[in-house]
């Protein structure tokens, strides 16, 4: 009895913070569903009616629809592997004793607290600006003509900004993955003769599977709606247009709420696709 009651003043303790979180995402996505039936031009007349779902015909058929879902997948794809791969040797050469082991932590993982916005911006006019950026000077040393990253290679310049940003989190899931290892079994293993290869492919990587999935299943989610770091550097120019920047077109540049609202959908769908098969394929390693 006494069990049963502490459950129900559990439950009861719990209702409001349920109801405002059931709120604070059933609210916006009621609005938007509610809006993509409509033709909705904030500036231009206002609330003209409902619509149906031409504003879903509209916004699939448009030619920038299908490049802008391609180049976010791109970028997720191109993000993913390197902070994957970075990660996993970062957090092997951070678990290995070293002089100032905390600080040399702090410093790979700060990367993580920046804003994007902000970290944009270092990039763009720090490193990649084509006359006085860090690398237009080494392309100078070197006797190159520099490259003017954010239009010769503008996909590759989000791939890397965002990368950087993402890759101080990858590591730190990686490490303490790393750290959670029976260190008995690498000793035991190399008392047999195991080269450092061979224990890194039988023993480390599948231990690290699971960590390895949580990042991306996280990441995923959330590089999905990337748009701060296009909205700074290219503005959506050159092939990087997401889907996210392509619905911000639509509703602040088009002022067309209704169209925009349908794209919201679109994106929603597309990300539980994703997630859907990230979870099917990679995520069965979370059952191992």
């Amino acid at each position: 009895m006494a069990t049963h009651h502490s459950r129900s003043a559990a439950r009861l303790m719990m209702t409001p913070a349920v109801v405002l979180l059931l709120g604070w995402m059933l609210v916006p996505l009621t609005m938007t569903l509610y809006f993509s039936f409509k033709r909705y031009l904030p500036l231009r007349g206002g609330d003209l009616g409902w619509v149906g779902f031409e504003n879903y015909t509209r916004f699939l058929t448009s030619s920038a629809f299908w490049p802008s879902v391609q180049s976010t997948l791109i970028i997720v794809g191109g993000v993913l592997i390197i902070t994957v791969v970075l990660g996993v040797l970062l957090a092997l050469l951070l678990d290995q004793p070293m002089w100032g082991q905390g600080i040399v932590r702090i410093l790979v993982i700060a990367p993580f607290f920046i804003m994007p916005t902000v970290s944009a911006l270092v990039w763009k006019n720090m490193f990649m600006d084509p006359v006085n950026g860090l690398f237009a000077h080494l392309w100078k040393a070197f006797g190159a003509e520099p490259v003017v990253w954010l239009s010769e290679a503008s996909m590759p310049s989000i791939i890397l900004i965002v990368s950087w940003q993402w890759l101080p989190f990858a590591t730190l899931i990686l490490l303490t993955a790393i750290q959670s290892l029976d260190s008995e079994q690498l000793e035991a293993a190399e008392m047999d003769g195991a080269p450092a290869l061979k224990r890194f492919w039988f023993i480390i990587l599948p231990h690290l599977s699971r960590a390895i999935t949580v990042v991306i299943l996280i990441q995923t989610i959330f590089l999905l709606s990337i748009f701060a770091e296009i909205f700074v550097t290219t503005g959506g120019a050159f092939g990087t247009r997401t889907l996210s920047y392509l619905i911000f077109q639509r509703v602040l540049e088009s002022q067309n709420v209704g169209l925009g609202s349908a794209g919201g959908v679109y994106a929603i769908i597309l990300a539980n696709i994703v997630a859907l098969f990230l979870m099917r394929i990679v995520g069965k390693n979370l059952d191992a």
